[in-house]
């Protein structure tokens, strides 16, 4: 029951939250920002906590990678906050507006949401940016975070609590969950009437529980089997630059690719550069017979492993027949998260663009770009890989919703 508590303060904040103007809540993101820099060393110092259990329990590199703060990222986690503020507030836009033949006049306005549930594993700057997000639109927050990271999570949200509150948001709009425990989420996913939309950020396990066991309304985001396909006909050092670029530069992440598809015409010639240079960044590779073929060193893929999200330096490979087949292969395997396409051809980029059916689809760069500081949200709550209300990164927009507004001058209906 102490979830449901937090997330009735949470409630009772929103109906003061949502009306804040928003020169009010951009005061309280530039303290926040500052807190989040003046409190620099204990947040470090707690996240060291969390990044030495980890160690002691042999979790992955890629986990820890994503675990791990520094100054640099903490500087970074407050300059998303600072962009989050200089980005124009949707709450209040009108977004159309249209007069009725019976005088009626009629229009669509953003308002919050009401109160986000976000759910999210060993990420921290998540924390940030959650926060960052949800006041600027309006919504109160209820933080749910791992266990790998719950010395860094409080230690960022006492830091953000108290200048926010401090800048005048009302006291309870940030919650966080400190029971890390299964039970905590189940409670968390069932308190319709209280929380409006939840949000799981991580990996398939962790959506797939709160997709199937929710009650409240979910947005799906974050699983990312995502591709890149280098065509017969494309620029070969740019080829292995912007594959080497998706698999290594973060490979933990959900936009990192874990698939290489090459085509036939081109294998033989681009295949072993690849792998060369994949190698000497410790990457694993995983081949097709016709991949073994050309680099038998290669191990030897299984059919699990196209479908597979790796979040760690392992890289599928498959020699394809083509654009069609590279197409069909994503659309079955793919996860609709980010996809990428190397070619000099125009017309299989735009058939690319068009027949792939994912939130980002790339034509000649890397789909580590799929991030809302990158696409200039100032951050993102993830990377929505369904069709409804949001898809792609979830900004500032993705998390409002409409309410009609209708004027009228005493008309009645008949």
């Amino acid at each position: 029951m102490i979830v449901a508590k937090k997330v009735r303060l949470a409630k009772e904040a929103s109906k003061s939250l949502g009306v804040l103007s928003s020169a009010q809540k951009d005061q309280a993101l530039e303290a926040m920002a500052c807190a989040l820099e003046s409190n620099m060393s204990q947040i470090i110092e707690e996240n060291q906590i969390d990044v030495r259990i980890a160690k002691e329990n042999k979790r992955s590199k890629a986990l820890i990678d994503r675990l791990v703060l520094n100054e640099n990222r903490v500087k970074a986690m407050a300059q998303g906050l600072r962009v989050i503020k200089s980005l124009p507030d949707p709450v209040g836009e009108v977004i159309s507006q249209w007069r009725r033949p019976n005088g009626l006049q009629i229009g669509q306005k953003r308002v919050p949401l009401g109160v986000v549930g976000i759910i999210y594993e060993s990420r921290p700057n998540v924390t940030a940016d959650a926060i960052g997000l949800c006041l600027k639109t309006g919504n109160a927050v209820v933080l749910r975070g791992s266990s790998e990271a719950i010395h860094s999570n409080k230690a960022i949200v006492k830091a953000m609590t108290e200048a926010a509150y401090s800048a005048g948001i009302p006291h309870g709009s940030v919650q966080l969950v400190e029971d890390t425990s299964r039970e905590s989420v189940q409670e968390l996913i069932k308190l319709n009437g209280l929380v409006d939309v939840v949000i799981p950020r991580g990996g398939a396990g962790l959506i797939n529980t709160v997709v199937a066991n929710a009650t409240v309304p979910v947005i799906e985001t974050g699983v990312g089997n995502c591709h890149v396909y280098v065509d017969g006909e494309c620029n070969h050092d740019m080829a292995v630059d912007i594959v080497v670029n998706a698999k290594t530069q973060r490979p933990g992440v959900c936009n990192a690719a874990e698939t290489l598809l090459v085509d036939k015409t081109i294998a033989a010639g681009i295949l072993p550069r690849i792998v060369d240079k994949l190698k000497e960044m410790n990457v694993e590779i995983r081949g097709c017979e016709k991949t073994r073929e050309i680099v038998p060193e290669v191990l030897p893929a299984s059919s699990e492993d196209w479908s597979e999200e790796y979040l760690d330096y392992i890289l599928a490979v498959k020699v394809v027949d083509g654009i069609d087949d590279a197409i069909d292969h994503i659309n079955k395997y793919g996860s609709g998260h980010s996809e990428a396409i190397v070619t000099s051809n125009y017309f299989n980029a735009e058939k690319f663009l068009n027949y792939v059916d994912a939130a980002a689809v790339y034509v000649n760069t890397s789909t580590r770009f799929t991030d809302g500081f990158e696409y200039g949200f100032g951050a993102e709550l993830g990377i929505s890989t369904q069709k409804l209300h949001a898809r792609g990164p979830m900004g500032l927009k993705e998390l409002t919703t409409i309410k009609y507004i209708i004027r009228g001058q005493g008309q009645i209906r008949k």
